[in-house]
């Protein structure tokens, strides 16, 4: 029983720290088009009602600095790329769909 009990407390930490962790998230856009628009909304809503104070978000335009782009392998905008925590997750489209983000960024598991 003792397994048990030390499998649950491995869990319950293992939550807590994921609920206490920093995001370090880039958004990929071009230029301000209404999909970039939209993007950046859903994101900027999503992080401030979930992940208060625990985020910082870097806007690329690829138009404007297509090295960062390279850099991250990217190929298509809006791309939104989950730097930290690891894993590193990629989430391509204007994130509209909002269980779809929050899975993504590891807010939502199911």
């Amino acid at each position: 029983m003792s397994g048990d009990r030390d499998s649950i407390v491995d869990f319950e930490r293992a939550s807590a720290a994921r609920d206490t962790q920093d995001y370090d998230l880039r958004l990929y856009v071009v230029g301000m088009t209404p999909r970039s628009r939209a993007a950046i909304e859903t994101l900027t809503r999503i992080t401030s009602a979930y992940l208060a104070g625990r985020f910082k978000i870097e806007i690329i335009d690829i138009l404007q600095r297509p090295e960062c782009a390279a850099a991250d392998s990217l190929v298509v905008a809006p791309t939104l790329v989950k730097r930290l925590p690891p894993p590193q997750r990629k989430l391509i489209g204007d994130l509209s769909n909002e269980e779809v983000l929050l899975r993504a960024l590891n807010i939502r598991s199911h």
